[in-house]
């Protein structure tokens, strides 16, 4: 998550909303937005899952938690793209290109 707040910028040219998605509490997450917006000025708004409805949605339910990964949903809240991927991370250059390209498909259809 700290790489992608350091990169923040890398998406801005993409027309989206972005969420951070967890099965933590509100409070756990309120905790690490706090943290993140002081150490970087903001932070992604985090949507909390505790039951992984959302994370089923976008198939990264692991047993009782979730994969790490990313995704997107059209504007119908189809889930159109998703990507399971614990290295998102460390290898966000490509995560960028990634989410790139297949937001570009779903602009281009």
């Amino acid at each position: 998550m700290v790489q992608l707040h350091e990169n923040l910028d890398a998406l801005k040219d993409l027309d989206v909303n972005m969420y951070i998605v967890s099965g933590d509490t509100p409070e756990e997450q309120a905790e690490l937005y706090n943290a993140l917006e002081d150490a970087y000025g903001k932070s992604l708004p985090f949507i909390s899952d505790p039951d992984l409805k959302m994370i089923e949605l976008f198939n990264m339910k692991n047993n009782d938690a979730a994969y790490r990964g990313y995704g997107l949903m059209d504007t119908e809240g189809n889930v159109v793209f998703n990507t399971i991927n614990d290295l998102w991370g460390q290898e966000l250059d490509q995560t960028v290109e990634e989410i790139k390209e297949e937001y570009e498909k779903i602009h281009n259809d």
